[in-house]
């Protein structure tokens, strides 16, 4: 019985074979989708991104607001957005003693954050506030590593702001960064901006016009090491907590992030935004994506920036179109990251000449998953053009649907769109358009050499080559992800221990300055402040490390 089961089943699965490749002459021809005849350029399988193109870029900073790991990976910020913290939220804040804060202060949305600076002695205890938000409070979101006191480019942002200039000698002066940014923010009724270092906290401009008490409470005293140690301090009750503030951050490292702010993406500004911020696009020629910077800004694009900020903050966080663009970046970073990152890893496979056509062949079998719901049936390689095949024009259909198959229905609207939301479709259509150009190129050049298990061949290809074609795909799919750099892919590997955590080179760790040292020499001392040109700071990878002693970062 099974042994005639199995020969239905592979009868079946013969003639599906040959009737799918019985009229291949007949199916449409390009013409059949218009426009493609003529805007063949556009769908060019070999023709990558211009060098200078941001619309990844924008992608994936956009992709990554108000999550912890890619803003500790990539910490210098290049997108500022207004937000609200909707009522009922509950924010946290460490007192110096039993009196509600009267002037700017800070508080954080994780009590393991805020209770490191409930201060107090062993006998009295320290004071812990929670707040909790009466009515939506409008805030402002620097991304990236936007609460590290550092001079390499992490409040760049901020100072613009403020200052409308950068001002790295004010690094450590938050007192008057908070002053400055509040009397900003009051004529557009901003009552909190909000940054990130080891987790997120907001700078408050008003204790009592947004928020109430829900509890004071005396708690026992945290017993805290304040070593002025430039290295990690080295009680295991400091070290525990140092680590158990980065758990909690670990709730907002991947998508959705922290929730509890919600942001007005038709009111965002990236400085990735080429026609906003021109001044920076040969600043970046050549520079890595770590190395880029805000600083270098033209004083008009200052001014425009500014003029677009503001007019974000004077209208209602309302979008005429009612794109929800945060899950709309997600469902494409969804579709494609895992798939991309499994088909990196099987072109990654040393094999020998007997498996690679079956290793071929499983490739073949992603590359078709992923174009799947975009092989329409005209996109077959004609068997009687040597120049279709050679420049795989065949395959257009497959690109073009592929590419705009996540945008097409917004343009086709003609959705009223705010110039930020322009810039945020422009941002999928250019990131999608690469990820299908390439995936496309390299299914279509397994088609043409015979590895699609669907169409096979009368005579298998010869190892070198698959070798050849294997070796091209490797190429684009790590060109790729190189140009993509979706944080999503950085982690652990091998995974961490249930005893361990991932981690990242993370401001303050490793940040123990000399009491009553001037800054610059603090900033001088490469003892005490990690040289953000060397090393694990300038390019932060993952580790492991311990949540229990022997600690170590």
């Amino acid at each position: 019985m099974v042994s005639t089961r199995r020969a239905v089943w592979l009868f079946l699965a013969f003639e599906r074979v040959l009737t799918a490749q019985i009229p291949l002459s007949s199916h449409p021809p390009l013409s059949f989708y218009p426009g493609l005849e003529t805007d063949l350029g556009q769908w060019d399988l070999d023709k990558g991104p211009a060098v200078n193109a941001t619309g990844h870029l924008v992608f994936e900073t956009v992709n990554s607001l108000l999550q912890a790991w890619p803003n500790t990976r990539h910490r210098i910020g290049h997108t500022i957005v207004p937000g609200i913290i909707p009522v009922g939220t509950l924010l946290y804040h460490g007192a110096a003693g039993p009196h509600l804060p009267t002037a700017l202060d800070w508080v954080a949305v994780e009590p393991d954050h805020s209770i490191l600076f409930c201060e107090g002695s062993i006998e009295k205890g320290c004071w812990h506030l929670t707040l909790t938000v009466t009515r939506p409070m409008k805030v402002l979101y620097f991304d990236g590593s936007s609460g590290a006191k550092l001079l390499e480019g992490t409040m760049d942002t901020q100072d613009l702001v403020a200052w409308s200039e950068m001002k790295p000698e004010w690094v450590k002066n938050e007192g008057q960064r908070i002053k400055d940014l509040c009397k900003w923010g009051e004529k557009y009724g901003v009552n909190g901006f909000v940054r990130m270092q080891m987790n997120f906290e907001i700078m408050i401009c008003n204790f009592t016009s947004h928020m109430e008490v829900a509890s004071f409470l005396n708690l026992e005293s945290t017993r805290l090491s304040r070593s002025t140690n430039p290295e990690l301090p080295e009680d295991n009750n400091t070290m525990h907590r140092a680590v158990e503030l980065r758990q909690s951050s670990l709730w907002h490292d991947r998508y959705p992030g922290e929730t509890r702010i919600i942001l007005d993406f038709s009111g965002l500004i990236s400085f990735y935004d080429t026609a906003l911020v021109p001044s920076l696009v040969p600043r970046r020629a050549g520079v890595e994506r770590w190395d880029h910077r805000v600083a270098g800004i033209s004083t008009e694009d200052i001014e425009r920036v500014q003029d677009r900020l503001a007019q974000a903050l004077a209208r209602p966080p309302v979008t005429t179109s009612g794109i929800d663009w945060k899950t709309a970046l997600q469902v494409v970073a969804d579709r494609y990251a895992s798939r991309l990152e499994f088909m990196h890893h099987l072109l990654n496979l040393t094999l020998d000449d007997g498996s690679i056509f079956k290793h071929s062949q499983q490739i073949q079998r992603q590359l078709r998953t992923v174009l799947l719901p975009y092989t329409v049936f005209a996109a077959l390689p004609p068997n009687n053009s040597v120049t279709a095949n050679a420049t795989n024009s065949w395959a257009v259909p497959v690109l073009r649907e592929c590419a705009t198959s996540h945008t097409a229905s917004i343009v086709s609207r003609g959705t009223t769109l705010m110039p930020s939301e322009r810039l945020l479709l422009q941002a999928i259509r250019e990131t999608t358009h690469e990820i299908c150009r390439v995936a496309t190129k390299m299914w279509a050049s397994g088609m043409i050499l015979g590895v699609d298990p669907l169409y096979p061949p009368e005579l298998r290809p010869e190892p070198d080559s698959i070798r050849t074609l294997v070796g091209e795909w490797k190429e684009d799919a790590t060109q790729l992800l190189s140009w993509l750099d979706w944080s999503v892919w950085v982690k652990c590997r091998p995974a961490c221990s249930f005893e361990e955590i991932c981690y990242l080179p993370t401001w303050p760790i490793g940040f123990f300055p000399t009491p009553g040292a001037p800054p610059e020499a603090r900033w001088a001392n490469a003892s005490l402040w990690p040289d953000p040109n060397n090393g694990e700071w300038r390019r932060p990878q993952p580790k492991c490390i311990r949540r229990l002693e022997p600690y170590s970062f």
